[in-house]
């Protein structure tokens, strides 16, 4: 299917109503739209006073340090987004949809669950005069698109938003063959991560909170997937939000520290690409 015709196949499925949509939806889902929705809000977050603030998004100030996974995840979208069939898989407000559609791909999409979300990304594709790209309203786990259709997709910091044993088969019969996945998620070893996780109920729902992933995941995904490479990244290098100065020391640290086996598992991010297996 070339991009033309995935483009008709889009139009066609993005025109349910959304009292359909909502309908079709289970309770989880719901909650994780409604969740979303008012975390994306940009009108009311720019009405928050700053306790209110940091109660939802305390943890942003945290996204300043992670230049180093950022860079890796920008050239990785450069390398296999161009020319090719490209998915921001749950995109939030489709930040990676917009860098794969810069670098080249011949189609960029998106999709979230979260209208708001949605709204938000083409917004800023409009903002960036962008034409190769197209977001959409779906569910992760039932994403209505044609079979083997995407070369390259994009899972970035949503796996533990789902249930793995509907996304991960979802994800294998949508990809392309020689298709590649990168998926960027947090990493659910470090205790001291796990407690501030449960000292802020406010910034994620209960689901998300449960389902950090671990290296068991990974292996879980190793029967739908063929696991290329595993990285990991910021050991120290979040302890940047406090003290910006040395964030470059302890980037440098974490350098070493991520190449010793039981060390690394200390790591907040891990990314694992995922290949489409060769039958």
């Amino acid at each position: 299917m070339n991009s033309e015709q995935l483009k008709k196949h889009l139009y066609q499925i993005d025109t349910i109503s959304n009292q359909e949509w909502m309908a079709q939806l289970s309770d989880r889902k719901r909650k994780e739209l409604e969740f979303h929705n008012r975390d994306r809000d940009r009108e009311n977050i720019e009405t928050l006073d700053q306790d209110t603030y940091e109660k939802f998004y305390g943890n942003k100030k945290f996204y300043s340090t992670v230049r180093k996974s950022t860079e890796y995840v920008e050239n990785w979208i450069r390398k296999y987004a161009k020319d090719k069939i490209f998915l921001d898989y749950a995109c939030g407000n489709g930040g990676n949809a917009i860098k794969a559609a810069k670098a080249g791909a011949s189609l960029s999409l998106g999709f979230d669950i979260s209208d708001v979300s949605v709204n938000n990304a083409r917004l800023d594709a409009e903002k960036n005069a962008l034409e190769n790209i197209y977001f959409f309203q779906a569910d992760a786990e039932n994403t209505k698109l044609p079979d083997g259709c995407i070369d390259t997709i994009i899972c970035s910091g949503m796996l533990h938003h789902l249930d793995l044993s509907y996304a991960l088969p979802e994800l294998r019969r949508i990809l392309a063959p020689k298709g590649k996945i990168l998926a960027v998620e947090a990493l659910d070893y470090n205790p001291a991560i796990k407690l501030y996780r449960e000292l802020t109920p406010d910034m994620r729902t209960e689901w998300e909170k449960a389902h950090i992933l671990t290296l068991k995941d990974v292996d879980f995904a190793g029967r739908f997937f063929d696991i290329g490479e595993v990285k990991y990244w910021h050991i120290l290098s979040y302890a940047g939000a406090y003290m910006p100065r040395l964030l470059k020391w302890f980037d440098a640290i974490d350098g070493i520290l991520v190449k010793v086996p039981v060390i690394r598992l200390m790591a907040w991010i891990f990314t694992f690409e995922l290949l489409k297996k060769k039958t």
